[in-house]
């Protein structure tokens, strides 16, 4: 009776082996498959990349466009890989378009805030409030710097202070944005200041527009500026605006000719004024008070009531 029994133990290790090697056989052959799969999918991104990538930059004539477009081809072969890999597997298409449904359903609950961002890009493709190398301003925080990429999901920003700030585009479409390098890079900037009402008025504006125009960076002269339906002077302008507690109440008008050097033109103008009002007869205002003393400075009248000089005694 042994025999028998040994018999049926080999005979089920011989089962157990052969169907072990075979499932091991079929895993690493539907492994292999998928390593293939993938290769494929990314020479197949790279090669699409190589070949209509200039092309598409071309034809979009916008970085973002053009980026999001590739990414998106990039993603859509990838996708393609993943529905084969599924395939492989014994995935029907009908199973994996129910997968898909309830992933996507689960997703859009769990993700909502990212998918928001990402319509959000899609506007922002679309409204083209900026683009990519422009120098933008967020206003409620002051950060300055060039927009270095635009996703479906973030703008990021390289600042002028040399670090990035990553915006996700659910909120920067809620944010007022300037962009100094819209269509033209020449930007209107503004100073003022006070001087004294005893001063040389009219010397003082000459010298003060003078001063701005040997600046460099500032446009010096020629045809006006059109804004819109209106036109400015293309030289700098010194106007009066206000007479003040403490004097005349100056603002200089100037064009920059980039927006990148905004902070150093600005010092530079002031410095040069400085230096050419300091040898004219033109003071600045600063507060000051003024006291004035008669003859009575320095007393102190004093009266009493007669019940009171009674009291007293």
């Amino acid at each position: 009776m042994l025999l028998p029994a040994g018999l049926l133990v080999v005979s089920a290790i011989e089962k157990g082996i052969a169907t072990v090697r075979e499932y091991v056989t079929s895993g690493v052959w539907e492994l292999l498959q998928v390593v293939a799969v993938f290769a494929i999918a990314y020479v197949l991104a790279q090669l699409f990349v190589r070949l209509f990538g200039r092309r598409i930059s071309q034809r979009f004539e916008r970085p973002s466009l053009a980026r999001t477009t590739i990414r998106g081809a990039k993603a859509t072969i990838y996708l393609i890989a993943l529905f084969s890999v599924l395939r492989i597997y014994g995935f029907r298409l009908s199973q994996i378009a129910l997968t898909v449904t309830v992933f996507t359903a689960v997703l859009g609950v769990i993700l909502a805030p990212i998918v928001g961002s990402f319509i959000s890009g899609i506007f922002l493709l679309a409204d083209q409030p900026y683009e990519i190398g422009d120098m933008i301003e967020i206003a409620d925080t002051g950060q300055r710097g060039f927009v270095e990429d635009i996703t479906l999901r973030y703008t990021k920003v390289f600042t002028l202070d040399n670090t990035f700030v990553v915006v996700p585009n659910g909120t920067m479409r809620d944010r007022d944005v300037i962009n100094y390098s819209a269509e033209d890079t020449r930007t209107r900037q503004s100073l003022e200041l006070v001087v004294t009402y005893e001063s040389d008025l009219a010397q003082a504006r000459r010298l003060i527009e003078s001063a701005a125009r040997s600046v460099e960076g500032v446009i010096g002269g020629g045809p006006s500026i059109r804004i819109g339906s209106a036109r400015y002077p293309a030289s700098p302008t010194c106007y009066i605006t206000a007479y003040g507690d403490h004097g005349v109440h100056l603002q200089l008008r100037y064009w920059v000719e980039e927006p990148y050097r905004l902070v150093a033109v600005r010092s530079e103008i002031q410095t040069e004024i400085w230096d050419r009002l300091d040898d004219a007869d033109v003071e600045i205002a600063y507060p000051h008070s003024h006291l004035v003393f008669d003859e009575t400075s320095g007393e102190l009248p004093v009266s009493m009531r007669p019940e009171e000089a009674t009291r007293r005694q």
